[in-house]
């Protein structure tokens, strides 16, 4: 098997010392690079006209809270569901849960 990698490079053996070095210095002239590329982009940014931002609308009053309009058969359906959830991640049945209550967040 390295008989068929040397011969597929050509038979060209590098030391050891320069594969590390041109490996060390690839990655370092990529990081250069990169380093580059963020000071020019600030540059930009920097000189880019500024536009003026429209002025901010005051916070809406907070809404009055909702009453609770639930059917009770909604309510059955909510906590099917609720508890299928439960005992899906649980990894058991929805009969073996007991759900004493359940309080809106």
């Amino acid at each position: 098997m390295a008989s068929v990698i040397a011969s597929a490079a050509g038979n060209a053996s590098y030391p050891t010392w320069l594969v590390c070095l041109l490996g060390i210095g690839i990655v370092f002239l990529g990081l250069i690079c990169l380093i580059l590329l963020c000071y020019v982009m600030s540059t930009i940014v920097r000189t880019a006209p500024k536009t003026e931002n429209a002025p901010v609308a005051a916070p809406a009053a907070p809404a009055a809270p909702v009453a609770n309009t639930m059917t009770a058969e909604e309510k059955g359906r909510v906590i099917a569901a609720v508890s299928c959830a439960i005992a899906e991640e649980l990894g058991t049945s929805p009969e073996a849960i007991r759900i004493n209550s359940i309080k809106r967040v």
